[in-house]
């Protein structure tokens, strides 16, 4: 796991101009890689650094960036490949190949000087690199499968430029227009849906996509992996799809144990890192296991969950209790590490998770990406109960006036009840893409016209085309796997795996993902949608799979989610930054980007007695701001 930054120029006269910024950008990058930071220029036009946070071959033969093949090749690679060790027998019997490293990287190198560009057709792993071959002239850049690694590029005419964070793109004096479809996609979703990026001309690599630039700044993009998504599912009984899952599972797990550094699980009390904690122990002696508690809120805390793993597990667990005040005391630090507008407040708790398990670990196992591929949100259910159009559906739909009117909260029981009535209620007058669209979004559509001084309707046929994209695979006679399958390409890679790569990052621990398996995400959407969401409840197959070595206290309770004490802060500490700084009228109009009377809005309803989920769209102008204030003056 590391950072990786680059250019490719294409006029020899900015040459050394881009090898000072380079020397910046790498700097930039320095938590992603703390143990050494190199640039190297393997031809006249190009430059290459990379920071490493060492994990396989710690020594420094492995430090990159590599080169091989009498620096015909050189690489600078963030993440891992867990089957690098049968790809290196493979090339060792097959090509004679002798390796000069224990590295995963050279294993990249060697694979692309006899495959090419499909070599990224046989590794399993999360990554993100750039090979240049100095006998072509080119330059190859890949992301995997399921973007768990970001990997950010621009092009003008006289240089590319590619990073793992935008903050090392910016070193490049990059220009700053704002992409202002992006900024109206960031208020509905709280993250801005890849291929775009805040800043006009710059852009995020697709998951499973490449691209070769050539010497003339020539582009050409490859998608070298879709999700075999099809209706014409697998014709396996339910009873031998559990013993699948399981198998396919424990063996993702497995590959994802290889580390020369101490490796360990988070341990949340859900099913999804209890699942993959159970199984890391039947391969690691006395796994370290860590999860974090919530000592001020005790409504969200799971830490008795689990326990009860840890317990059955026999792992030497770690609870972190966090009281608020915790929780503030790097949010500030986190705003600050945000190098584009991402306000998921969950990423506060786990910047704070990552923090704390560094000191301990370098590498952690997650559970993340479980809820997308088996269905694990209120809106699979939802979507689930739609499609049953039962009496209770009309019941509840023909409430909608009563609920539109009693206060909703995600701060308690009973008004997040509330708050769940009524977006259902709303969601089912609509048809199936746009219903999803309402569920994953904060705020309606028409938010960001009263929100944003900018004319949209100039903007509306750009954002059309972007949201017709996002929601192309809905069909007229779908089922829960379509929602699934879009969940991988929006709200997997925008917001779950955003989140625990910076937060993660920030920290300098490595996290993987064993449901993400290539192997297993394969398998997952060859499954009907009934194995997943049914009258029984969500991630139904999961559940039952591991229903015999999990704890039955796990099944016997809703889904939690934490909320962030936000308004709490908004009203106490946080009030002076927002009246007096941020939000401040003075700066609202010099700024010139939000329609002040909205913005007063805002603030009178956040601090009146009845501030509703104000929270969630006064964050995400807290974190644009912060970020505006930073990079943008």
């Amino acid at each position: 796991m590391c950072g990786i930054v680059g250019f490719l120029s294409f006029n020899k006269e900015k040459n050394q101009d881009l090898l000072i910024d380079l020397e910046s950008a790498i700097k930039t990058l320095n938590h992603r890689g703390p143990d050494c930071q190199l640039i190297e220029q393997p031809d006249d036009n190009i430059g290459v650094a990379h920071a490493r946070l060492s994990i396989i071959d710690t020594s420094e033969a492995a430090n990159q960036p590599m080169s091989a093949y009498d620096n015909r090749y050189t690489i600078v690679f963030n993440g891992e490949i867990y089957n690098y060790q049968s790809l290196k027998s493979q090339l060792e019997k097959d090509k004679q190949e002798v390796f000069k490293t224990l590295s995963d990287t050279e294993v990249i190198l060697r694979m692309f000087h006899h495959y090419g560009e499909d070599c990224v057709n046989s590794f399993n792993g999360f990554f993100a690199f750039a090979i240049y071959d100095k006998e072509k002239k080119e330059t190859f850049i890949a992301r995997d499968r399921m973007g768990i690694k970001p990997l950010l590029y621009t092009q003008t005419e006289e240089h590319f430029l590619f990073a793992s964070e935008m903050k090392a793109l910016l070193a490049f004096k990059i220009a700053k227009e704002i992409d202002f479809v992006s900024l109206q996609q960031y208020f509905q979703f709280n993250y801005i849906p890849t291929p775009s990026t805040i800043f006009k001309g710059v852009f995020k690599l697709k998951p499973g996509h490449s691209l070769t630039i050539k010497e003339n700044g020539e582009l050409s993009e490859d998608c070298y992996y879709k999700i075999p998504y099809s209706k014409d599912y697998s014709k396996i009984t339910y009873k031998d799809a559990q013993k699948e899952l399981v198998k396919q599972l424990d063996e993702s797990v497995q590959r994802r144990l290889v580390s020369d550094v101490p490796l360990g699980s988070f341990l949340s009390g859900g099913i999804d890192s209890s699942v993959i904690a159970t199984l890391a122990s039947r391969h690691v002696d006395k796994l370290n296991t860590f999860s974090v508690g919530f000592s001020d809120n005790p409504y969200f805390d799971e830490t008795a969950y689990a326990n009860l793993v840890a317990k059955k597990i026999k792992s030497n667990h770690t609870v972190f209790s966090l009281s608020n005040n915790d929780l503030y005391e790097d949010l500030h630090n986190i705003l600050d590490y945000i190098d584009e507008p991402f306000a998921d407040s969950s990423a506060i708790p786990v910047y704070i998770l990552s923090k704390r398990t560094r000191e301990h670990v370098t590498v952690a196992l997650s559970g993340d990406g479980a809820d997308e591929i088996f269905g694990g949100y209120n809106k699979h259910q939802a979507e689930y109960l739609v499609q049953q159009n039962s009496l209770v559906n009309s019941l509840i739909s023909m409430g909608s006036p009563i609920w539109d009117k009693l206060p909703k909260s995600r701060h308690s029981k009973m008004g997040n009840v509330i708050r769940q009535l009524d977006r259902f209620a709303q969601g089912r007058k609509l048809d199936t893409p746009e219903r999803y669209w309402r569920w994953c979004t904060f705020t309606p559509e028409n938010y960001a016209q009263k929100l944003l001084k900018t004319d949209i309707s100039k903007l509306e046929s750009e954002y059309k085309d972007r949201k017709s994209s996002i929601l192309q695979n809905f069909t007229a006679n779908g089922d829960i796997n379509e929602t699934l399958y879009t969940d991988m390409q929006l709200v997997l890679v925008n917001d779950m795996l955003t989140k625990v790569d910076l937060m993660s990052m920030a920290n300098s621990l490595e996290v993987r993902v064993p449901f993400l398996d290539h192997e297993l995400v394969n398998f997952a959407f060859q499954l009907p949608a009934e194995y997943k969401v049914s009258k029984d409840g969500r991630k139904r197959i999961l559940k039952d799979a591991f229903r015999e070595v999990l704890p039955t206290e796990l099944y016997s309770r809703n889904k939690m989610g934490f909320e962030v004490p936000l308004l709490q802060w908004f009203k106490s500490d946080l009030k002076s930054l927002i009246l007096d700084d941020l939000l401040l009228d003075e700066f609202i109009e010099e700024q010139n980007i939000f329609n002040i009377d909205t913005i007063r809005g805002l603030k009178k309803q956040l601090f009146s007695s009845n501030p509703g989920e104000i929270h969630a769209q006064i964050w995400a102008l807290i974190v644009f701001q912060t970020w505006y204030k930073k990079y943008m003056i």
